[in-house]
């Protein structure tokens, strides 16, 4: 029997990879006199993923990324006023207000009454903290963890952190890789909710759906009965 969920919060809660689809846009319009978009695509994906292992997730690590990216390609020549642009882009990021996806106030708010649920996500601290507060679901949640890596060892440390065997536990995300295979491996369940936009990162070509522990919902509106299935 299921006694803790977990949910992912970006893209699975509120809208999140959809705001960085439009930033990377006004950055490509940016670069563009000097770098055709398929190319300023693969030179900042590139750079984000050598600097993951110093930077992490999130907004903050994605600036640092785009901005050492634009004075590559530019072999320096990009603006003082260029990177300006970039600054106030990624700082519209930051600041970009908490949407809800559709659903998710009903089903979280009914979940908790018979759940304990718990937010993992990946992400910059202080950005993740300040979304949970905004969303108006912070109350609902025994407790939030925002963790540097989605992986089966941090799986394992939130666990036992909160006194919870995987076998009676389900996740709850948009991405297989990060949300739905550790835990699976562990022996929870998983429960996806496709996003319509994916990071290349979160791509993977393993499938669980032969998984008998494994579920995919087209939205969040029949996560309760799935879960009580579970």
């Amino acid at each position: 029997m299921i006694k803790a969920i977990g949910f992912d919060a970006d893209d699975t809660l509120w809208h999140n990879e959809s705001i960085f689809d439009r930033a990377q846009q006004r950055y490509r319009a940016l670069l563009a006199k000097y770098h055709p978009a398929a190319e300023v695509d693969r030179a900042l994906f590139a750079t984000e993923m050598r600097n993951l292992p110093l930077y992490g997730y999130g907004v903050r690590s994605f600036t640092l990324s785009a901005v050492e990216t634009a004075i590559d390609l530019t072999k320096g020549a990009i603006s003082a006023q260029e990177i300006q642009e970039i600054m106030h882009v990624c700082r519209e990021m930051l600041a970009h207000p908490v949407e809800l996806l559709p659903g998710v106030v009903a089903a979280v708010t009914q979940l908790a009454a018979d759940y304990r649920l718990i937010v993992i996500t990946k992400g910059d601290l202080h950005h993740q903290e300040r979304k949970v507060a905004e969303s108006g679901l912070a109350a609902q949640f025994h407790a939030v963890e925002i963790v540097s890596e989605k992986d089966d060892a941090t799986y394992v440390r939130v666990l036992r952190r909160h006194g919870v065997a995987p076998a009676e536990f389900a996740m709850v995300g948009n991405s297989v890789k990060s949300d739905i295979l550790p835990v699976l491996r562990l022996g929870g369940a998983g429960v996806q909710i496709p996003y319509h936009l994916t990071w290349a990162h979160e791509h993977t070509d393993e499938s669980p759906a032969a998984h008998p522990r494994f579920r995919q919902l087209e939205s969040i509106d029949g996560l309760a009965a799935v879960v009580a299935a579970l």
